[in-house]
């Protein structure tokens, strides 16, 4: 079995050169896996530094390097998966840090269900990277389910069997069969849109081969990255943009991650009128929300931190809803704008 690992990446010459560093370091004859590595827009530094690394490296399996116009991660995920000469694809962001074992993890449990006669889509575990000092921002992020849900898998006794489902098939840590990725499209992919595009291609891995997503936190990658408040009001903006996008695109994802048909006139008067409604409140929430990179994180320590830590989780909810709906506001008049 070859495995092919996809990393796209942009302008984090720093990060893709330590995730390399960690590839190359591999437990596994290097003959099982190759690296495409796909920059999106021109980096001459950065391919360098990523060559070099490689080259540096007692890596023996073969590095592609991968020039693209700037477009969008999506659109150089699809453009590195055509080259791809696996049969199993292995999706990486360039800012985690594979653990020795953690090629071999995925490949093995591929091949563990191919001897039982069955498939599936593999998540490996990607928890944050802690730093010190720790911003209560910083605790939120890697403790809770505030971006992903490794929280919730992890506190959850380990079933190897138990389908999570494609809401958990996150791109920067995840396997699957190659050739039923091409078969149902690849990624969805749009010019410089983002969020979704993992998920909405486990959906119709799911729907069209029936697959189930498991857990492998064996399979282990910590993510080095963090954010600032306003990243992360950024990133809503960004989801609820998609969403609109991904809605129009494939509905019975939609439908199945949102619960409803978004797109629909009924739900767009609701959203209007939460976004209205709930204006000032968000605004107020903002304010606590933006202050979350001053306070320490060492204040929620103790027996309750899980609790408190929930707690905010919870304040910050409505915010997140109205920064999305907004978005999901701003596609919808634009497309209806375009279209008049």
């Amino acid at each position: 079995m070859l495995a092919s690992v996809l990393i796209p990446t942009f302008a984090r010459s720093d990060k893709l050169v330590r995730c390399l560093d960690c590839i190359a370091k591999q437990d596994l004859n290097h003959s099982q896996f190759e690296v495409i590595v796909g920059f999106d827009g021109p980096d001459a530094a950065a391919q360098a530094a990523a060559r070099h690394t490689w080259d540096s490296s007692s890596a023996t399996a073969p590095l592609h390097i991968v020039a693209c116009p700037k477009q969008g991660y999506t659109l150089v995920r699809n453009q590195i998966l055509a080259q791809a000469a696996g049969t199993l694809l292995i999706s990486l962001n360039d800012d985690v840090r594979p653990a020795p074992n953690f090629l071999r993890t995925h490949i093995e449990a591929h091949a563990a269900l191919q001897a039982r006669g069955t498939d599936a889509i593999i998540v490996g575990s990607s928890p944050f990277c802690r730093r010190e000092p720790e911003s209560l921002l910083d605790r939120l992020v890697r403790s809770t389910s505030l971006v992903f849900f490794y929280d919730a898998m992890d506190r959850e006794p380990h079933n190897p069997d138990r389908d999570w489902g494609f809401r958990h098939c996150f791109g920067l840590n995840f396997s699957a069969d190659l050739a039923k990725v091409r078969e149902v499209g690849g990624f969805f992919a749009r010019p410089h849109l983002y969020g979704y595009d993992d998920i909405e291609l486990g959906f119709r891995l799911a729907s069209r081969f029936h697959l189930p997503v498991l857990y492998r936190p064996e399979a282990l990658a910590p993510h080095d990255h963090f954010y600032q408040p306003q990243d992360l009001l950024t990133r809503e903006h960004h989801l609820g943009t998609a969403a609109w996008h991904f809605a129009r695109a494939n509905p019975d994802f939609a439908k199945a991650c949102f619960g409803r048909d978004i797109t629909q006139p009924d739900e767009l008067a609701y959203s209007r009128a939460f976004v209205a409604r709930e204006r000032a409140a968000a605004d107020r929430i903002r304010e606590s929300f933006l202050q979350l990179s001053n306070i320490p994180g060492s204040s929620v320590d103790g027996d309750h931190e899980h609790t408190l830590l929930q707690m905010h989780l919870q304040q910050f909810l409505l915010l997140k809803r109205w920064i999305w709906r907004s978005a999901l506001l701003e596609a919808a008049d634009a497309k209806f704008s375009i279209a008049a």
